[in-house]
Formats: structure tokens, C-alpha cells, sequence
């Protein structure tokens, strides 16, 4: 049952990067540093995913969370969320929420036709839950929606990696 694909693509295939394999050996140092001209570090990307993943799968699992009024309201304000010797467990802990996050999100991938196709009211960029405008979308929709979101940022952690010359991952990722 489900949507095999889907399934799949949560922690990456073929083109797609393993998200969990770009983070998992990173320390916080190197998940805090940042390269000039970019907006972000790769601790800031992981918190924007953790942020989305929970609000789309508190979505699906009935709640109403707040639509952001400003997608800056997504994203952490500091590169390295937190200082000193607890820097490396409040990191781990953010890579851990991660991986959970997708382990949830491939259990719904793998759910059954009806759960897949239900509606859901979301509202878009632009509306809140406060406002009366909304548009639907089905659990398997925004299921893509998130496995898309994850894709491209975890291709700007690629690419970040590469800038601090730790690309490959451990786990392996393509090189050329």
C-alpha cells in the first residue's frame, strides 16, 4: 500500500540526496559556519526543515497550526543556535528531531489509499489559519510538498558541505 516513490524519496534516491546521510556526521561546529553571501548555515537549514516537517504533519494529524504572516518567521535568527559545550547536544538533538521527522513522514507515505487521498484545508503564502481563505490539498499532496522542500534544502547543505571541503558524507553522496 502507499506511495512506494514517496517512500522512498523521504531519504533520498537517485538524483535526490539522502537528507539524513548530508547531517548526520556533521559536528556543530561545522553545522554552525557560514559562507559569505549566503543567508544560512546548514543548523539554520535543518531547524527551517524540523519547522515545516512539524507543521505539515501537525496538518495531517488534525491540528491547526499558525501559517508564518513572514517566511523569515521559519527560520532560526542566529547561525549557530546555541553556544559552548551544550552547542554539540542542542545540534544532535536538532539532527535527531530530523530524523524523526522523516520516519513519521515515511510511515504516511506507506499509508492506505483512503488516508492518502483525504483533504485537508491548508492555508497558502499569504493567507493564515485566521482568515477565511484557504485551499485544500490531500495528505498524499502535501506528503510531496515536504519531500520537495527537503530536496532542495538538502541540496544547499550539499553544496555547503562541498564549500567546507567535507562533501562526500560518510554515507556516501555523489561527488562529481
Amino acid at each position: 500500500m502507499g506511495d512506494s516513490t514517496l517512500r522512498e524519496l523521504v531519504h533520498g534516491k537517485g538524483s535526490h540526496v539522502d537528507p539524513v546521510a548530508c547531517i548526520e556526521d556533521l559536528s556543530a561546529e561545522l553545522a554552525a559556519r557560514t559562507v559569505a553571501g549566503y543567508p544560512h548555515s546548514i543548523w539554520q537549514i535543518v531547524l527551517h526543515m524540523n519547522y515545516w516537517m512539524e507543521h505539515d504533519l501537525a496538518k495531517v494529524a488534525g491540528e491547526n497550526p499558525p501559517y508564518p504572516d513572514h517566511a523569515i518567521e521559519s527560520w532560526p535568527e542566529h547561525p549557530n543556535p546555541a553556544q559552548g559545550r551544550a552547542a554539540e547536544e542542542v545540534w544532535q538533538s536538532a539532527v535527531g528531531r530530523f530524523t524523526e521527522l522523516l520516519s513519521r513522514l515515511e510511515r504516511l507515505a506507506e499509508s492506505d489509499a483512503n488516508e492518502l487521498a483525504r483533504t485537508l484545508q491548508y492555508p497558502g503564502p499569504g493567507q493564515t489559519s485566521r482568515e477565511s481563505l484557504s485551499r485544500e490539498s490531500t495528505v498524499h499532496a502535501m506528503l510531496w510538498q515536504i519531500v520537495g522542500h527537503n530536496s532542495y534544502h538538502a541540496g544547499q547543505i550539499a553544496l555547503l558541505r562541498r564549500q567546507f571541503g567535507a562533501w562526500p558524507p560518510r554515507d556516501g553522496g555523489d561527488s562529481w
